[in-house]
């Protein structure tokens, strides 16, 4: 996935803050599964009205993972919850 592909399709710009977008963008194809994910939580926040937030983005992550029965797909949903929650700042 190239770059301008990440931007426009995954809502990075809906994000709080440029870091995490900045992460993603730079990591390109290596987190391909990881943005697939970031972007549908990105839809499912902004499709039931909310604003994004780290906390959103957080809450929506753990609901995939807790919902998911696939093994494999639990472990993109967490690695990508890891890196929400380290290249995030607090919501102030």
């Amino acid at each position: 996935m190239s770059q301008a592909t990440l931007e426009q399709s995954e809502g990075y710009e809906n994000l709080p803050d440029i870091t995490l977008a900045d992460y993603f963008r730079s990591r390109g194809d290596l987190l391909a599964e990881e943005s697939a994910v970031l972007g549908a939580v990105i839809r499912r926040i902004l499709a039931a009205g909310e604003r994004i937030s780290h906390k959103a983005l957080i809450l929506e992550l753990i609901r995939m993972l807790e919902t998911t029965e696939n093994v494999v797909k639990s472990d993109v949903i967490r690695h990508t919850l890891e890196i929400v929650v380290h290249h995030t700042t607090d919501d102030i």
